[in-house]
Formats: C-alpha cells, structure tokens, sequence
C-alpha cells in the first residue's frame, strides 16, 4: 500500500473488523452463534444440574400432598424408597430415587409475579436497582469451571425466558459467563408440535462448518479471523475486545473438540431416549447427562412453554389435567437421568436442583373441570438431589392446609447458600460488580440438616 492509500484509509471500528472478518472467512452463520456464549472453563469434578419449572409448579400436587385437606385435590400421595417420605402418584418412578431427594417444603418468599419470581429465584436477589445480578449457572459454572476447556461451562437448553429475560443473562460478570443456549423460546407463540412417533429435535445450529467448506478453507478462514482479532486487540486493548477474542478462541476449540459429540443426541440407542421421554424436557435430561459426562459444569433443563391451555406451570385453570401431564414428562426424564448418572458414578459429584418462580395456592380456585390454583410465593417446594445432598427427607413443613410455613422457613439466599455448600462451592466467595461493589454469590445460611 502506499502513502496516499494509507492516508485515505478509514479505519476500521471493531464492529467493522468483525463484520468483515465474517465476511472474508465465510463464517458468520456457523461460528457465532457459539461465540457468544462461551464462558471461561468448562469441566471440574463437581456438576451442577438444574431443572427450572418455567411458571411456577404446585407443590401440593407434586411433593407436599395434602390428602386429608380439601385443598389435597385429586391428586394421592405414594410411599418413595426412603421410609416416610411421599411424593404425588404421578412421579412414579421417580418414588423410586426418593433416597436421593431433599424436598424443601418450606420455601416462602415475597415475589408473586412471574418475572419477579423468576429473577429471585435464579439470581437470589430482588429485581430492581441498578446492579444487573448473573443469573444461577453464570455464578456456579464460573466457581466450578477448570481453565482451557473444550466445552462450555453453562449450557441452557430449551429455556422459556419470555417471563424475564434479564434472569437468564450473566449479569455484570459478562459475556464470558454466559449460557450457551439450546432450543430457546423467547416469544408467548406455541411451540412447534411434535410428530408423536418422533423426538424433539435439540441441536446446537451450525456447529460444523457446511459440507461445501473443506478444513484447508476452514483452517484459513479462522487464520484470516484471528489475524484480525489480534490486530484489533494489539491497538484496542480493552476488557470488552479481550473478552470478545476469547469467547470466539473458546468458540473455535468447540468446535475442533470430539466433546462436542454430546450435542448428537441420535448417538444413542433408541430404548435409551425412549426411557427419557420424547418431548424437549426428556430429551434435554438426555443432552444434560451427555454433557456432564463431557465435563460441562452447570446445565439446565427447562419444562414449560404453552400448551394444554397454561404456559407451563402456570396452571390457572386445568390444574390437575395439566400438572398430571407434565408430570410424567418430569418422572421420566429426572428419574432416568438420576439412574443413568448412577450407573456412570456421577450422580455422587453431580447436584440436581428442581425448583420455578413460586408455587401454587393450596386452594382449589374455580371448582370443577376447570379448577386451577394460583400463584403463591408464601409456602412451597423445592427440591435438592444428588451429590452432596442428605436425601431421602423432607426439610421443613406446612401447615395442614399448605397455606404456610409451620416449620423452618427457608429464603432463596439460604436454598442458594446450601447448594453452593453441596457443590463445594463457598457461598461468601465475592464478585466485583461493575458498580466496584463486592457481592457475595449467596448471602444466606446453610440448611446443614441437608447437606452430606
């Protein structure tokens, strides 16, 4: 080049260099959807496995039955394996792991609004102020990730984030920490309908390049990619520029892994993913086992989304024909997941988390085929299992209409606090947020009855 043409030359924005970096290396439709995502490390001893009710579950009709109370309903409690601990008759086989359970029947927060609910519960902080929380697996997968992993350290599939997007984002740890995503929804359309004699289709788009794209022309792509994010950062050394080029060099290794194989989840003999369940939940415990077994710290799996006249949990009406339904998706996918994790001697590092927003009035609103109940923030469940974990109890107690805590209340900073303490996480280890504020991951105390 010479003088005059460097004179004239327009420098080029960061946005520039990377549109046409996409652009020169041919790669913009099958590289950054990864990139995006990519936190620091994946992979450690410890796992993390939560599985997010999107609407807000009875706990009434799941795991703190009432049958002796006009508020029970229609629904009757079983026996599990674990001596005095019951669960609803339509979590069958997962009565069967009752021994792995510690259900917290004593929850009560102040959040009856979906959207608030549900950024309480996945960041363990009030909505609202200026500071923007990490959601729940940015937080955990940033503590349990090894350095220089192939794989991601959070990974999301089929989340419903039309409730409160922000509760799903990493917050002011940034882009680094946040969740790879698979199968999101983000809209209040239905999702697409399932052929009944088909499985769900869960995949990461665009993970290998197209077959039109040989690895020489891959291999000079990522080059001319790196060439110019080097450059970029050499004259613009910022925190946000180094972080872009090392969600993309994460992005890259993902790509070039064999673990990136867990993702393939037709890999799998079919009496295998039948025991899951067809449906997006069954097929996501399916793609969660796989991934822990590929060193992925923190993954979730959601079940919600429209359909049998609620969104998800959100069972206003149609109560027990709804919960009945979603139900067994929810007994065959965590009870298998549970097994197969045992059977490969992870279930003992891994810690499973069942919880949504709130639960569910213990009364009956609207009687009769459309009977339903509403939110509930005051007295409910949630579930801890696995690794860690002291199962084969229930913690706490509600009064004999469910209407209220009768017996150790427990708040979300003390939920988050004990599952930090079964993953061996230190739940007053800080972060800096970007106000230079120093915010513990959980503020709260440990439940010590629950944890191994």
């Amino acid at each position: 080049m010479n003088r005059s043409q460097s004179k004239n030359r327009i420098p080029l924005t960061r946005r520039d260099m990377l549109r046409n970096a996409a652009l020169a290396a041919g790669v913009s439709s099958w590289m950054p959807a990864f990139a995006n995502a990519f936190a620091d490390d994946p992979k450690r001893q410890r796992h993390c496995i939560l599985l997010w009710m999107t609407g807000g579950p009875s706990q009434i009709d799941t795991f703190d039955l009432k049958p002796e109370h006009a508020n029970g309903g229609e629904f009757k409690p079983i026996d599990t394996n674990a001596p005095g601990l019951q669960i609803s008759e339509h979590l069958p086989k997962l009565a069967k792991h009752g021994d792995q359970l510690a259900v917290i029947r004593s929850m009560s927060t102040k959040e009856g609004d979906h959207g608030r609910g549900t950024y309480l519960m996945r960041t363990g902080h009030q909505p609202g102020g200026l500071i923007q929380y990490p959601t729940l697996g940015s937080l955990l997968s940033k503590e349990l990730a090894p350095p220089q992993a192939e794989m991601p350290d959070y990974i999301s599939i089929s989340p419903y984030r039309v409730f409160n997007r922000s509760a799903f984002q990493p917050g002011f740890l940034g882009p680094r920490h946040a969740a790879l995503t698979v199968g999101a929804a983000d809209s209040f359309q239905p999702q697409q309908q399932q052929d009944a004699d088909s499985y769900a289709e869960l995949g990461v788009d665009d993970l290998f390049a197209p077959d039109s794209v040989t690895e020489e022309q891959v291999s000079a792509r990522l080059s001319l990619l790196t060439s110019l994010q080097d450059g970029f950062v050499s004259r613009h050394s910022t925190a946000s520029a180094i972080s872009h080029r090392t969600v993309y060099e994460r992005a890259v290794r993902m790509m070039k892994s064999e673990a990136a194989q867990a993702f393939d989840l037709e890999k799998e003999e079919d009496a295998v993913r039948d025991a899951y369940g067809r449906g997006r939940f069954g097929q996501g415990c399916l793609m969660a086992r796989r991934l822990v077994e590929s060193g992925v710290p923190f993954v979730e799996v959601s079940l919600g989304g429209l359909g049998g006249g609620a969104l998800g949990w959100d069972t206003h009406q149609n109560n027990f024909a709804r919960v009945k339904e979603l139900s067994a998706e929810l007994d065959a996918g965590w009870s298998t997941l549970m097994s197969e994790l045992k059977e490969r001697g992870l279930l003992e590092t891994t810690t499973i988390v069942w919880m949504g927003e709130f639960g569910r009035t213990p009364q009956i609103r609207r009687p009769g085929a459309a009977a339903g109940r509403d939110h509930y923030p005051a007295a409910w469940t949630t579930v801890l299992a696995g690794g860690g974990i002291k199962g084969g109890q229930a913690f706490g107690k509600t009064s004999a209409d469910g209407a209220s805590v009768a017996e150790g209340k427990v708040d979300v900073p003390d939920m988050l606090a004990t599952l930090c303490k079964a993953l061996g996480i230190d739940p007053g280890q800080q972060n800096i947020s970007e106000l230079g504020r120093p915010i513990s991951i959980a503020e709260g105390k440990v439940i010590e009855d629950i944890v191994a």
